[in-house]
Formats: structure tokens, C-alpha cells, sequence
């Protein structure tokens, strides 16, 4: 194996763990589907059960079978094309690392929507008086550094400086 490629698959491989763990403590052992909220630091910290059928904090939300199986494909190709670009481009350890939250938290996200049907989003953080109404999960975080990381350590401007 490559080490871009071993860049990539161990933080994919620990965010999808971490990620899928978490989400069968809280939501199964600790019971927060039944639940529905679950007090951890409040009012920092919630555990709130939100089934997540869209994008991103609901939006575009693919209430049927159809729109399920598209946002899973979109998810894989995403992740394909990410993993693609990364060995094509021989990015930085940093770039490869980016690329590998994101795509364990894709791949997260995915098993989700397989399994449920919908995506488990049971984090819920809200301050100084602000009811944030929306839930996330670890998945989701990493999808996010993940996309953050690639912006700062593009291979291209990395390959510019390079040159």
C-alpha cells in the first residue's frame, strides 16, 4: 500500500470506528432513541435524537426510497473522487489526512442511511441562551475538517510552491 494511500485509510478507518461506535452507545445502550434527549453538560451539551434524511442539517431532505439510494451514491463518489484525486496528485501527509476524515465520515453517514434509512445525529450544542436546533454527529465533524483541510493544504497550491 501507498503511503498516500496509508495516509488516507487510517484516519478514514478511525473516524468511521469512532463514529459508528459512538452512535451505538448513545443511540441503542444509552437508549436516546426512546429517549429523544439526554442531558450531558447542559446546557452546553446535549444528546438529541434527530433522524437527518438530507444533505446537511436536513436540508434538501430525501424523504423517499429514490432520494435515499442517491444521496448514498453521491456519497461514494464523492469519496472516490476524493481518494482519486489524492493519489493522482500526490498530495501532502496533511492533504491525505484531510481526505481521509472525510471520507470516513462520509462512509459513517452512509452506513447510516443503509441501515436506517436516515442519518443518527445526536449532538447538540447551544450557549448563552441560543437553542441551537439542530443535532450532528462525529461523522459529520470529520466531513467537515476534512473538507477544511483540503482547502488549506490543496495539493495544487502545494505543487505551485514546489515548483
Amino acid at each position: 500500500m501507498s503511503r498516500t494511500a496509508v495516509h488516507i485509510f487510517w484516519p478514514a478507518f478511525w473516524v468511521f470506528l469512532a463514529d459508528q461506535a459512538s452512535k451505538y452507545v448513545v443511540v441503542h445502550l444509552m437508549g436516546l432513541m426512546t429517549k429523544l434527549q439526554i442531558d450531558v453538560l447542559p446546557p452546553l451539551l446535549q444528546f438529541r435524537m434527530a433522524w437527518n434524511r438530507g444533505v446537511n442539517f436536513g436540508l434538501f431532505p430525501a424523504e423517499a426510497d429514490a432520494g435515499r439510494w442517491f444521496l448514498i451514491a453521491i456519497a461514494l463518489v464523492i469519496s472516490l473522487g476524493v481518494i482519486f484525486w489524492m493519489v493522482r496528485s500526490r498530495a501532502s501527509r496533511m492533504a491525505c489526512i484531510s481526505a481521509g476524515l472525510l471520507v470516513g465520515g462520509a462512509l459513517g453517514n452512509v452506513v447510516d442511511r443503509v441501515l436506517y434509512g436516515a442519518v443518527a445525529d445526536f449532538l447538540n450544542m447551544s450557549c448563552c441562551g441560543i437553542n441551537n436546533p439542530f443535532s450532528f454527529n462525529i461523522a459529520d465533524i470529520a466531513v467537515f475538517a476534512g473538507a477544511i483541510g483540503l482547502v488549506l493544504f490543496d495539493p495544487k497550491s502545494a505543487e505551485k510552491k514546489g515548483a
